[in-house]
């Protein structure tokens, strides 16, 4: 039975997938997917895979060359990516990409520090320096709240050189974080438990003071001074949800999740009006992330649990205007540690598991693909059931895979489409380990068939 069921969804999918061969012709049926909305989710099955972040790029050029996009926004910290920001809107002293993307020093590094990502960085900066001065420049942003104390030091920086005064009212209330280690997952451990008072109450009233600052310069400043206005209210704003958030993390529910999740949106929804208000007209934006992060959760066990995600809210509240596109891949190779803040190594995938829908994708025979739907259409009706799907994060442990990197999800209400690659490589770091330059042996070792 399930051998029919597999035969029957291979043949649904290759009646409706549109094969990725022609370069000039690449990702029209995708963008035709995408038409006039305004935001597009383009999501990721691992963090460390060379097609995902190539093809995206390619994809989010487009996007900004021919649909009017004016920002990518990025799963990765503010912090570290206004750096890059800076350097693609010809406003910052790095003099290169690779220079610009120093600042993503916490692991994974390879994450955003690997050379698919330097690529699409030095293109989005001649893109901006070939624009006619005063045109607005495209931009690049971080949606995540890990950057606590890298945050807490900007907001220092920005307060010390247009406010003194109000720069040490902020260092006396960050002061509290100063009794912790570095790591603020021993803030939130300690804090989170009981065993020491929170500093929730002066992150909060730190971000309120720098709103309402935010309110008064906004309008005298302009240009790249309300870049730096905005800037800095956001990293008061990572402070406090931080704070929450590493405080949530041992609690062992899924309020951390959640509480990131939601971070994330409000940052998305922050920029959008930002950039409409900077710009005079409704902001398109790109949205780099995991599939975990940018497939509707509702449509997956994770939303069984009480999991929701960015995919979810965005689409709840904008509708047809946002677009949530998956990429999934079969079989190939990984950058992944094999154990959190472990060292890079390139690791075999494994073929995927029955049952699944990459498994599926690759019973096709097509190697490249876009597949996008519409309520109704023939492969709607044939992709409805709840199938196995596989998400790889920054580590990748292949003896527990069906455990570890496997869930099941409803793929026609998790996305709108999606752009399948059946072998993949693993994405280049900047900085190699030993570990990843030897590799993994072969599947097959020592054959290599």
């Amino acid at each position: 039975m399930s051998t029919t069921v597999d035969a029957a969804v291979a043949g649904a999918v290759r009646a409706a997938a549109e094969a990725l061969a022609e370069p000039a012709q690449v990702y029209d049926p995708l963008l035709d997917r995408i038409g006039d909305a305004r935001f597009a989710l383009l999501g990721e099955a691992s963090h460390g895979t060379h097609e995902f972040y190539h093809e995206r790029a390619l994809i989010t050029q487009r996007l900004i060359e021919e649909r009017g996009f004016m920002a990518v926004a990025v799963e990765a910290d503010w912090p570290d990516a206004f750096r890059v920001n800076r350097y693609v809107r010809g406003a910052s002293e790095d003099a290169t990409a690779s220079e610009a993307l120093i600042g993503f020093r916490r692991f994974p590094t390879w994450m955003w520090r690997n050379t698919a990502v330097v690529e699409f960085v030095e293109w989005l900066r001649d893109y901006n320096d070939a624009l006619p001065p005063g045109a607005p420049r495209v931009g690049f942003y971080g949606m995540d709240l890990y950057s606590l104390r890298a945050s807490m030091a900007a907001v220092l920086r920005y307060l010390e050189q247009v406010d003194p005064p109000a720069a040490e009212r902020a260092r006396a209330r960050y002061a509290c974080f100063d009794r912790f280690d570095e790591d603020p997952r021993d803030y939130g451990f300690l804090a989170g438990t009981g065993i020491t008072q929170s500093c929730k109450d002066q992150v909060v009233v730190q971000l309120a003071e720098m709103v309402r600052r935010a309110a008064d310069e906004s309008e005298r400043a302009g240009g790249a001074a309300e870049d730096e206005v905005f800037d800095a209210v956001q990293n008061a704003r990572v402070v406090k949800n931080a704070e929450a958030y590493y405080r949530t993390m041992f609690l062992g529910d899924v309020s951390s999740w959640n509480l990131r999740d939601r971070h994330m949106v409000t940052t998305f929804e922050t920029l959008v009006q930002h950039l409409t208000r900077r710009t005079g007209r409704p902001a398109k934006v790109a949205v780099w992330a995991h599939n975990s992060h940018l497939g509707d959760a509702r449509a997956t066990e994770m939303g069984e649990r009480g999991e929701l995600n960015v995919g979810q809210l965005v689409r709840s509240s904008y509708g047809r205007d946002a677009l949530l596109v998956g990429f999934t891949t079969h079989h190939g190779t990984v950058t992944a540690a094999s154990d959190w803040d472990g060292p890079a190594e390139r690791k075999n995938v494994r073929p995927a598991l029955p049952d699944s829908y990459e498994a599926a994708f690759h019973a096709t025979d097509l190697p490249r693909f876009v597949l996008a739907w519409r309520e109704g259409d023939a492969v709607t009706r044939r992709l409805p059931i709840s199938r196995l799907e596989r998400a790889i994060g920054v580590v990748y442990r292949p003896d527990t895979e069906r455990a570890s990197h496997y869930f099941r999800a409803r793929l026609v209400e998790q996305f709108d489409a999606v752009v399948h690659f059946d072998e993949t490589r693993a994405v280049e770091p900047l900085e190699r380990t030993a570990e990843w330059n030897a590799g993994e042996a072969p599947l097959t070792y020592p054959f290599a068939v």
